[in-house]
Parts: C-alpha cells; sequence; structure tokens
C-alpha cells in the first residue's frame, strides 16, 4: 500500500472509530496535530480508540512511552505503521 493509500485509509478509519461523521477524509490535514486545541482536539479516550485501529487493522503494538509522538498526526502514524509493519 501506498503512503497515499494509507493516509486515506487511516482519516476514514478514524472518522468511523470516533464517530466524526460531520467530518469527511478530504477536511482531515495529515499534517495537522491530532490533540489539544488544534487540528482535531481528540482526548485520551480517543487515543484508545487509535490504538485497537492499529492493533486491529495493522497487527502493531506501540511500543510504551510512543504514543505521543506516534499520534501526532494522520501522517506520523503512518509513518509509524510503514516502520513496524511485518
Amino acid at each position: 500500500m501506498i503512503m497515499e493509500e494509507l493516509i486515506e485509509n487511516l482519516k476514514k478509519q478514524i472518522i468511523e472509530a470516533l464517530n466524526l461523521e460531520d467530518l469527511a477524509p478530504e477536511e482531515i490535514d495529515a499534517d495537522a496535530p491530532l490533540f489539544g486545541d488544534a487540528g482535531l482536539g481528540l482526548d485520551s479516550i480517543d487515543a484508545l480508540e487509535l490504538i485497537l485501529i492499529l492493533e486491529r487493522d495493522y497487527g502493531i503494538k506501540v511500543a510504551p512511552g510512543e504514543g505521543k509522538e506516534v499520534f501526532k498526526s494522520v501522517k506520523t502514524i503512518a509513518d509509524y505503521i510503514t516502520a513496524h509493519r511485518q
């Protein structure tokens, strides 16, 4: 899977998992922060959903202490998947 496809799939998965139906995938900037006041404004409960997406759909476990870096943006998640995929 090429990076652009992976990013689009992640955007769709995030919208579905976090019930963000009012957002379209193209409205999510792949480089925008996912947490905090900027970007999507996700919280710690949303982070658990993102972890589940990685484990369930990509077979990847996020190492303890790496979550903050991995879940910065959709792009950083895609980079992590690409680097850790079997």
